[in-house]
C-alpha cells in the first residue's frame, strides 16, 4: 500500500523517457512501444523524447543531471556501455549515475549489404575485404553504437581492414546502405528487419550464436568465425538515488508488460529476445557489457572522434 501511495504521488505529470539518438532506431521503437504500454498500465503519460548528439552522451548527461523523482527515465542501450570505454573526458559516470530499473530486450545484429554487393556470403565478404584492405566501408549510426563495435570485433577476429564511416542515427546510415554509399553494417535486426524482407538489403548472417527464426535461412557469424558474438541489451534507467519504491513500481509495471504474450510476439517478430528480472539483475548485465566492449574498444584501438 505505501508502494502504490507513493506511485500516485509520483506520478503527478507526464514522465520522460529520453532516447540518445533520432526516431526510427531500436533505442526509439523500443522507446515508443514502453511509453505506450506504461502510460495504459500506469495511467500517466509516458512520452518519448529524442536528444541525439554525441553518441548518445548528451542524452545520457541530461538523465544523470535530472531530478531523481522518476519523471525522467533513460532509454539504455549498448552506446551508454561502450561509451564508458571509448570516451575519456566524460562528465558522468555510467555505472554510478544512472540506477538501472528494468531490462527489456536482447538483440542480435545482422551483418548485411546492399543486394548489388558482390560478396554473397560471409566468407566471400572477408576475402573480398582482404583483397581490397580498407576500401570496404562500413556503416554505423555513430561511435559506440553496437553497429560500430560489431565491426570492430568483426575486424579483430577476421584481420580484415573496413573503413568505419559513422553516421548520425541509423536512418541517415540504412538510407545510403541501401542506396549503395557504403558496403556493408552490422545493424539491429530490430531496425533492418523489414529491409531485409522486401530485398532492400541482404543479410549474410546474424551476430548470435544460434540463428534466428525472423530470418530464416540466414546463417550466424560464428558459423565462419568461430567464436563471434555480439548482441545488445536494452533497458530503463534513471538518476541516480531515484527513490527505490519508484524503480520497483517501474520495474514491477515493466516486467508485467514483457510477460504479455501480445507484447512478447510483437518483440520476437523484430528480432528481439526478452529480458526481465530485477534492477539488481539489469544492473549486473550492464556491467558485464561494460566489461565485454570496453575490452573491444582497447584492443581494437578505436577512439571517439
Amino acid at each position: 500500500m505505501a508502494r502504490l501511495a507513493g506511485a500516485q504521488a509520483w506520478l503527478s505529470r507526464p514522465v520522460r523517457i529520453v532516447v540518445g539518438f533520432p526516431p526510427g532506431g531500436v533505442n526509439d521503437i523500443l522507446a515508443r512501444i514502453l511509453a505506450e504500454h506504461l502510460s495504459e498500465r500506469l495511467r500517466q503519460r509516458f512520452v518519448v523524447e529524442n536528444r541525439p548528439g554525441a553518441g548518445s552522451n548528451i542524452a545520457t548527461e541530461a538523465v544523470a543531471r535530472a531530478a531523481a523523482d522518476g519523471h525522467t527515465l533513460l532509454m539504455i542501450g549498448p552506446p551508454q556501455v561502450i561509451n564508458t570505454t571509448l570516451y575519456h573526458n566524460l562528465t558522468f559516470n555510467f555505472i554510478r549515475d544512472i540506477t538501472a530499473v528494468a531490462a527489456v530486450v536482447r538483440t542480435p545484429n545482422v551483418m548485411e549489404v546492399t543486394p548489388s554487393f558482390s560478396a554473397r556470403t560471409v566468407p566471400e565478404f572477408i576475402a573480398y575485404a582482404k583483397r581490397n584492405p580498407g576500401r570496404v566501408n562500413m556503416a554505423s549510426s555513430g561511435m559506440g553504437t553496437s553497429q560500430h563495435v560489431a565491426g570492430e570485433l568483426f575486424k579483430m577476429m577476421t584481420g580484415t581492414s573496413l573503413l568505419h564511416v559513422p553516421y548520425r542515427g541509423i536512418a541517415p546510415a540504412l538510407t545510403d546502405l541501401i542506396g549503395g554509399q557504403v558496403d556493408v553494417m552490422f545493424d539491429p535486426i530490430l531496425s533492418s528487419i523489414e529491409h531485409i524482407r522486401s530485398g532492400r538489403l541482404r543479410a549474410l548472417a546474424v551476430t548470435s550464436l544460434t540463428p534466428m527464426d525472423v530470418l530464416p535461412g540466414i546463417p550466424t557469424v560464428s558459423d565462419f568465425v568461430p567464436g563471434f558474438e555480439a548482441s545488445s541489451a536494452y533497458g530503463i534507467g534513471a538518476p541516480r538515488n531515484t527513490p527505490a519504491d519508484i524503480v520497483n513500481t517501474l520495474n514491477e509495471a515493466i516486467n508485467a508488460i514483457l510477460a504479455d504474450p501480445r507484447t512478447r510476439a510483437q518483440l520476437a517478430g523484430m528480432g528481439a529476445k526478452v529480458l526481465a528480472g530485477s534492477p539488481a539483475d539489469f544492473a549486473t548485465v550492464l556491467a558485464e557489457e561494460t566489461d565485454k566492449w570496453g575490452t573491444v574498444i582497447r584492443t581494437s584501438g578505436a577512439k571517439a572522434e
